[in-house]
């Protein structure tokens, strides 16, 4: 950021603004985070559509996106479910996972546990993956629960043992 007696100069010179006094870093956090204190300082910047100001990023700075991809639960438990997908995952990695259960739809975070080629053909795979739930909230746990019970009692009672999915250290054979 480069100041001038006009203003302060953002970027590469694409922007200016009026001058705001700052006596802290801390007031300069608050106004990007959208303190409505300091949101006169930046009206004239980003008009009043934003709570906080957008400052431009010299050079290049990268990201990624999260989107959710279509998947097929193959068996579920309070621990992990079974899943199938037409892209992998990467052993041990973090993911949030939508699940609709009946009329309930809940997000969870799952560690990868296994993935391995469930189905090939000659146009796609199918991939098998193993999901280790983890820090599941309460809410999601009872609908989970509930979901489990439910297709339990359907089924006549027999459920879908964990013992059937290859533990983590068997996937690496």
């Amino acid at each position: 950021m480069f100041a001038s007696s006009e203003g302060v100069l953002f970027g590469w010179g694409s922007r200016r603004a009026e001058m705001a006094p700052v006596s802290s870093r801390d007031a300069v956090v608050g106004s990007l985070q959208g303190d409505t204190r300091g949101s006169e300082r930046i009206s004239g910047i980003a008009g009043e559509k934003r709570d906080s100001e957008r400052v431009p990023v010299p050079g290049e700075l990268r990201g990624e996106v999260m989107v959710f991809q279509p998947m097929r639960v193959l068996d579920i438990s309070l621990g992990g479910a079974k899943i199938e997908t037409a892209f992998a995952l990467q052993l041990g990695s973090l993911h949030d996972f939508r699940l609709s259960l009946g009329g309930r739809s809940v997000v969870v975070k799952g560690r990868i546990a296994y993935c391995q080629i469930g189905e090939l053909t000659d146009t796609a795979a199918l991939y098998r993956i193993g999901v280790g739930f983890v820090e599941v909230a309460d809410h999601a746990a009872h609908v989970i629960a509930d979901f489990v019970i439910a297709t339990q009692h359907a089924r006549g009672g027999l459920p879908v043992s964990d013992a059937t999915m290859p533990r983590e250290e068997d996937a690496h054979r």
